[in-house]
């Protein structure tokens, strides 16, 4: 199989198996890319847990300071927790959230466009976290969908 099937393949494994979903750096500001893919993602039947130390209140619901604190609300709510967190944060900012995911426990990471960081990626795959980066789960899911 080749690199981009494998992508593939995984992309579909993890919008498939994926309820729960906390979005990293979720903007309250309606022209971000953050606020519109958390929308649709909520809109489209996930479970969304947007993250976001600056606010408390993002789409009606309540806004989390940090994965710590979603994923505490998540198994509330849902008694499993997040499955997915994806991030829309600069890549400098990804290593601390790749130590959450790991130590939370949360089985699928996704990078946003352009959010690259490859040595935190390898410490998240060695993990067993299965990951997407520099890719954007609405095109993909939209794609997916028809």
């Amino acid at each position: 199989m080749t690199e981009s099937s494998n992508q593939h393949d995984l992309i579909g494994e993890m919008l498939r198996n994926a309820k729960t979903i906390a979005v990293v750096g979720m903007s309250d500001k309606p022209w971000r890319a953050s606020h519109n893919i958390g929308r649709y993602l909520a809109g489209t039947g996930f479970r969304v847990f947007p993250v976001n130390p600056a606010l408390t209140e993002v789409l009606g619901g309540p806004c989390y300071a940090d994965l710590d604190a979603a994923q505490a609300a998540a198994r509330e709510a849902t008694g499993k927790g997040i499955d997915l967190v994806d991030v829309f944060r600069a890549s400098e900012n990804v290593p601390p959230i790749v130590d959450d995911v790991i130590r939370l426990g949360i089985p699928y990471l996704w990078l946003q466009d352009e959010v690259i960081h490859d040595e935190a990626i390898a410490r998240a795959r060695a993990a067993g976290v299965k990951c997407v980066q520099n890719d954007c789960i609405y095109r993909q899911h939209a794609a997916m969908a028809h």
